[in-house]
């Protein structure tokens, strides 16, 4: 189970080639063979998925229900961009040009680890993400966090 945290600012090459930093590759499980799918997230970032935590994900997709307009929508959406990565020899994913436009990416990107998978934003879009937040982090985390 991969167990993804923190945030790192890299960036990305002129041929879609970003480091997967160190500290998040020490919780890919060997059971990804070093392989990542990567697809279209939410509120303009990147998922980035080791293919274990992926195939898992695969697995609730598929539970879906192709008569319900909103499922289909949602599969179609989700992997209409998805590709897989294999880490090259400098611990590199290559993101494909169309994904990179889609979530605004120029040269700087901040990855986030977010437990089963990573986050790649830029970093402007992340900042103006933070701010449109309607409540304080306080009050959503005891919301969230209630028992």
């Amino acid at each position: 189970m991969s167990s993804f945290k923190g945030s790192y600012a890299y960036s990305i090459d002129g041929k879609g080639r970003m480091n997967i930093p160190a500290r998040l590759r020490k919780y890919v499980s060997p059971d990804a063979n070093q392989t990542f799918v990567i697809t279209r997230g939410y509120e303009q970032c990147l998922f980035v998925y080791p293919l274990d935590e992926w195939s898992k994900l695969e697995e609730s997709i598929r539970q879906l229900s192709t008569t319900n307009p909103q499922h289909r929508y949602f599969t179609r959406t989700l992997l209409e961009n998805a590709i897989e990565s294999v880490l090259d020899g400098q611990s590199r994913i290559t993101i494909p040009r169309e994904l990179i436009h889609l979530a605004g990416i120029e040269n700087d990107v901040l990855i986030i680890g977010v437990l089963e998978r990573i986050e790649i934003w830029n970093p402007n879009t992340y900042r103006e993400y933070q701010k449109k937040q309607p409540e304080s982090y306080e009050n959503i985390a005891q919301t969230v966090l209630q028992k």
